[in-house]
């Protein structure tokens, strides 16, 4: 039978008759070129990156990736000119986008199989093209034996139907001319007519046949497929570009690796980053863009890596889906304890999660606050109104943060007479009166010489009520007491309660060691204030009813000195809130007079301490006096195991639960239990961190591979590039391309820290920098902690918890544009214009608009913008505050 390719298993081959072999051995030569012209497009697609769009699949979806059981077959008709007509204009649509495809995914061997078929195949296979055989052709076998067939050739017929219906064309328009011709017998016609019989009753069996074959599969690998192509071509021309995106990350991940195989870190953080810079605020790799202060000097190492997007993003997509989420957030974990989240909870699910009068929309008519507290307002602390609802003191709830519904918008007042601040390390040992204008300390600890009024300074000699000689005889007596305490090596981020002025903190600071000094607010009228005025780190908060927001086993070393703090009260919870955070084999030194006094209530409050501490399994190391200060010290050492927990008379205060994470602290209650001390070599706290400054530079221990760290590298090398990058950012741009006097730095504020690179890039310079990490933010405090630095998690949302005028330098990495999908940026600036000192800066880096809108509402607080740089969608300004206030008050409040 003329045109027939190969029929069912064992069946005959008909061939055309000998008028028409020229016809086939011509259609030969000819199909061998399309075939070879075929395979180079095929190679070509290949090698290619471009994605086949999905429309050239529509037509040949089922035919292109059926199931690898059905052969591919054409309908046997013969061809007239209107279905050639067909042919030709289904081609010129569909044909180019078909042969690329299926092309690629065919097999040398069974081209050759199918080569071989369409020669001869002659007219039939032509018809087969012309009546849609795109679709119906992966139908065509023959009953039983055709499934048989089918196992041998499998879908790679079905792939090379374009070469078939390229070679049976030109087959069938040479047939078909002689016929006109009247080269071909009267037979031939009625030979044909009987053909199309058969074909057409072969057709329906095989159809039914793959009917029944498909009912029977579970799922259709072809649809699949095909399915997966059509959505990476949405992805790919969708208005997010997510597909552009994907290759940048990809990109950027690549980088990475090749960074991380290299030994000149330099090079490492300068090569490959061009890519990152098309990322905007959604680019989460390694979104790097930086610039001096013309604009000219932009490097590849100060190309920012933007945690917050689209690499971010794109995890952050995942682990919706359920897919790896590695790292934690003080949001997750306290979203329970928290009321006002309610609030945010409903404006969420009013729309699309935008936040109104975000920053252009506000009315930027600027007013002073009108409360009590004056120049020294904090919004958190100060809120009359809520603590008016407080039924209860005995916890210190008062002294708490009880910030208002709406973040302020007011303007903070300038104290009468105030000067920019004196540098350090002068300001140790003086400030000026106007700047806190306040006697009470003076008048009361001046014996214990905290703070005294000599002219137009506050002077400050050094002392405390426990070392009123000096604080640094007292540092000196502390090390001698107890081996291996070795300030500023071991022991190197201390926690300071109660710190009063904070003397001993500001002193500590010429052993190489940082203290986070805390206490409450007026307890003793602007202690905090005066300490932060010297220049020493210090924030308002209390030992009350919640957790202290720092992560679990971070303090090399927790000291309380005359701290007024309750420890024996309540069982003992608020010594479990330092337990929580103090690093297992760390000490905890109290001085207080129920140590070394006799009095029948420091003696009972003694042996309470004793029975809390025995429970909690605190070896008392030693009980030292310091015979100059007439004082004695206790120093506690937490144990390093879990075997005392265990043998414990009593299970006093028990063992938390396992679902209680020692990490969560963001209006967290406290919790009156103890926590399991981590003994396996890969856990956190499970050994001492590297002794200072070797713990700055070197990834922590805990760290592995198998994490994918915050810029999608494995952890440590994502630390290291961390580390490196932010080195050449602030030594080629930050010390000398800003205009920054770095002299007259010396509170810094990180107010989104990652792994602290930032601050560890200033480690030579004499300023100390509080690293903040946002509350929605991967959870990496405990890495700024173990490698020597100090932080807090916050909520930029509210207000911080701190003095007006506290800060000479804030630094913002692509904050803004992360904050404003929970809250207006307004309140934030206003809350930066209330935090910093007059002549302090703010060095913004983020996305071009987010930027250009910040340096919009600080112009309009008189902020000096002095530098704007932008490139590639990201943006950068470094402005400085003035002295300007507005002279109309707000409504008193």
């Amino acid at each position: 039978m003329a045109g027939f390719g190969r029929s069912s298993r064992g069946g005959k081959r008909s061939f055309p008759s000998s008028s028409s072999s020229s016809s086939s051995s011509s259609s030969y030569y000819v199909a061998t070129v399309v075939f070879v012209a075929l395979c180079i497009a095929g190679v070509w697609m290949l090698t290619s990156s471009s994605i086949t769009p999905s429309q050239a699949l529509t037509r040949h979806s089922r035919s292109s990736f059926s199931s690898s059981s059905t052969p591919s077959r054409g309908l046997r008709k013969e061809t007239t000119p209107a279905m050639e007509e067909e042919e030709e204009e289904d081609d010129d649509k569909e044909g180019a986008k078909s042969e690329k495809l299926e092309t690629a995914a065919a097999s040398g061997d069974e081209g050759e199989k199918d080569r071989k078929a369409g020669e001869k195949s002659g007219a039939a296979s032509a018809i087969a093209a012309a009546s849609g055989g795109g679709e119906e052709g992966g139908k065509g076998s023959e009953g039983g034996e055709g499934s048989t067939e089918a196992g041998e050739a499998g879908s790679n017929g079905e792939r090379n139907q374009e070469e078939r219906r390229e070679e049976a064309g030109e087959s069938e328009k040479e047939r078909e001319s002689k016929v006109e011709e009247g080269n071909l017998d009267g037979g031939v016609e009625e030979e044909s007519q009987r053909r199309r019989e058969e074909e057409e009753e072969e057709q329906r069996r095989h159809e039914e046949m793959q009917r029944e074959h498909d009912e029977q599969l579970p799922t259709n690998a072809g649809e699949e497929a095909h399915q997966e192509l059509q959505q990476e071509e949405t992805q790919e021309n969708s208005a997010g570009s997510e597909e552009k995106i994907e290759q940048v990350v990809n990109s950027d991940r690549r980088e990475i690796e090749e960074e991380s195989e290299k030994s000149n870190a330099e090079g490492d953080d300068n090569e490959g980053q061009v890519q990152s810079e098309e990322m905007t605020e959604e680019v989460g790799g390694k979104n790097r863009n930086g610039g001096d202060e013309e604009g000219q000097q932009q490097s590849e190492a100060e190309r920012l890596p933007d945690s917050n997007g689209g690499d971010l993003e794109v995890r952050n997509e995942r682990e919706r889906d359920g897919e790896n989420r590695p790292w934690a957030t003080q949001a997750d974990q306290s979203e329970n304890e928290k009321e006002r989240r309610k609030e945010e909870e409903l404006q969420s699910d009013g729309g699309d999660g935008s936040v109104e009068n975000a920053g252009g929309s506000f009315d930027l008519e600027w007013k002073m606050c009108n409360v009590s507290a004056g120049a020294d307002y904090i919004p958190c602390l100060d809120n009359k109104k809520a603590l008016k609802k407080i039924h209860s003191y005995r916890h210190y709830e008062h002294r708490e943060r009880h910030c208002p519904e709406e973040s302020p918008t007011c303007l903070v007042p300038l104290p009468k007479g105030y000067r920019r601040s004196i540098e350090w390390p002068q300001s140790r040992d003086r400030i000026w009166y106007n700047n806190v204008p306040y006697t009470k300390l003076a008048e009361v600890k001046g014996h214990q010489n905290w703070v005294k009024v000599t002219g137009e300074y506050l002077s400050f000699p050094g002392g405390g009520t426990q070392f009123i000689h000096g604080a640094l005889h007292y540092i000196d007596f502390l090390q001698q007491s107890v081996h291996g305490l070795a300030w500023g090596k071991h022991t190197r981020v201390i926690l300071d309660v109660g710190c009063g002025v904070a003397s001993f903190g500001g002193y500590l600071f010429e052993r190489d060691v940082l203290a986070m000094s805390f206490a409450p607010k007026d307890e003793h009228e602007a202690q905090v204030q005066f300490a932060l005025e010297r220049g020493i780190p210090a924030i308002s908060a209390v030992m009350g009813s919640q957790r202290l927001p720092f992560p679990s086993k971070v303090f090399d070393l927790v000291h309380c000195a005359r701290c007024r703090v309750p420890w024996h009260s309540d069982g003992g919870t608020l010594l479990l809130e330092i337990n929580r955070v103090l690093r297992p084999g760390g000490f905890f030194i109290w001085s207080e007079t129920p140590v070394y006094q006799k009095l029948e209530e420091d003696v009972q409050i003694w042996k309470v301490m004793m029975s809390i501490t025995s429970s909690m399994c605190w070896n008392l190391v030693t009980i030292r006096k310091d015979r100059l200060n007439g004082i004695a010290d206790a120093f506690y050492r937490k144990p390093t195991t879990n075997d005392c927990y265990k043998t414990r008379k009593h299970q006093n205060p028990p063992m938390c639960d396992e679902d209680d994470d020692p990490n969560a602290a963001w209006y967290i209650p406290l919790k009156t239990c103890l926590h399991r001390v981590p003994v396996d070599a890969p856990e956190r706290g499970s050994r001492w961190p590297e002794e200072w400054p070797r713990r700055l530079r070197v990834p922590p221990f805990w760290l592995n591979s198998s994490q994918i760290g915050i810029y999608g590298k494995p952890a440590p090398d994502d630390f290291t590039a961390d580390h490196e990058h932010w080195k050449q950012v602030v030594t080629k741009s930050y010390l000398s391309g800003f205009g920054i006097n770095w002299s007259k730095v010396r509170n810094v504020m990180d107010m989104r820290a990652i792994y602290g690179g930032f601050a560890a890039a200033l480690k030579d310079l004499k300023v100390w920098v509080m690293n903040v990490v946002n509350i929605d933010a991967p959870d990496t405090l405990p890495i700024i902690y173990e490698r020597g630095l100090f932080g807090i998690y916050h909520d930029w949302c509210e207000s911080f918890s701190t003095y007006p005028r506290t800060y000479d330098l804030l630094h913002a990495d692509h904050l803004f544009s992360n904050i404003k999908k929970r809250c207006a940026i307004v309140p934030i600036v206003v809350e930066v214009d209330r935090i910093v000192r007059p002549g302090g800066k703010i060095i913004i880096r983020d996305e071009s608009a987010t930027v250009s809108e910040v340096a919009d509402i600080l112009k309009s607080l008189h902020w000096e913008v002095q530098l704007t740089f932008s490139k590639d969608q990201e943006g950068i300004i470094c402005a400085e505050k003035g002295d300007w206030r507005p002279e109309q008050f707000a409504e008193r409040s």
